[in-house]
């Protein structure tokens, strides 16, 4: 029996690809390559095409023993999303519906999802829980959440059983050194520290520093890769014993600025990093940071990568090795 991964060939997607098969699954990907690369996949079949191809979607199903489906699928820019909501629906949420579609038809009632802390909006408190409020403040994290409440109900109607990731900023690369992060354009700190190191950037912007925290600046939950792909096969595992659906959160329950960002990135690279204050984002929050002990307890997950150096060290090994991505 195979798993099928959404997106397979994006970050988060290529990472778990690799776990996967590190732990002897067979794996089909389906991937439109519109932001993944091919070259992040190291095995498996390869797809190419789009979730809402619903005749794609059933050949797919058709050839192949699909077991489990892992759904990275999906546009996830939040400042794209607030001016093109209209992609953001169509490629988040009828993709979805077209997956979950193909899932009931083919007979397949297990799928892992990538969701964003991006569905709780601005935090009541910190660190954050998966009972705590959802009221998304962007278009991005309004059709995750969308995701999420149409999986529910396929869950109570057609009984096809989900869990829901919700995790917060991903960072790091493959120990291999063999796949890393490479978005175009590319809007994630750590890249752009790091790009910044190999004066590829003039400078890195940071965007407010009055914020009420110690040294002014934004907290962030970072979570490496690794570890996240670590959880979503964790989650298959969960939902192949029989499990019912639900939602976790993923993060390591440390904050840490942006300002102890960019120094410990000076620290691994030893090189000088220019920085550029500037006003703050309307939307930013002070501080996001999970609670992730649900994800802990039920799921026995337990982050390896949780310090903050060595998270990027590895993201250093691949920009480094890879100044223009898989395009080098």
């Amino acid at each position: 029996m195979a798993i099928l991964v959404t997106g397979g060939a994006g970050y988060i997607g290529s990472h778990t690809v690799a776990e996967l098969l590190n732990r002897g699954e067979e794996v089909v990907v389906i991937d439109n390559l519109v932001t993944g690369h091919r070259e992040a996949l190291l095995g498996g079949k390869l797809y190419e095409g789009d979730l809402r191809d619903k005749e794609l979607l059933a050949k797919l199903f058709s050839e192949n023993e699909i077991d489990a489906v892992i759904h990275f699928a999906a546009s996830s820019l939040v400042g794209e999303s607030m001016k093109d909501p209209v992609k953001y629906y169509d490629n988040n949420v009828y993709g979805t519906q077209c997956l979950l579609e193909a899932m009931q038809k083919a007979g397949v009632n297990k799928i892992v999802f990538s969701s964003t802390a991006a569905t709780y909006g601005e935090p009541e408190k910190v660190p954050i829980e998966e009972t705590d409020r959802t009221e998304p403040a962007n278009v991005y994290g309004e059709t995750k959440l969308t995701m999420e409440r149409m999986m529910a109900w396929f869950d109570k109607v057609l009984d096809i059983k989900y869990v829901a990731l919700r995790y917060f900023n991903a960072a790091g690369a493959h120990e291999s050194g063999k796949i890393g992060e490479d978005h175009r354009p590319e809007s994630h700190l750590i890249p752009l520290v790091l790009q910044t190191a190999l004066k590829q950037r003039e400078s890195i912007a940071v965007f407010g520093e009055d914020y009420p925290t110690e040294d002014g600046t934004c907290i962030r939950d970072y979570i490496h890769v690794s570890d996240l792909a670590d959880a979503h096969v964790r989650a298959v595992t969960y939902l192949r014993s029989g499990s019912a659906s639900s939602v976790f959160n993923l993060g390591n329950g440390l904050g840490f600025s942006v300002k102890q960002v960019i120094e410990t990135a000076k620290k691994v690279t030893g090189l000088e990093i220019p920085v550029v204050i500037q006003e703050r984002r309307a939307g930013d929050p002070a501080v996001l940071v999970a609670s992730s002990a649900k994800a802990r307890s039920i799921l026995g997950w337990n982050p390896q990568h949780a310090d903050l150096e060595n998270i990027i060290q590895s993201a250093w090994n691949w920009h480094s090795a890879n100044p223009e991505g898989y395009g080098n």
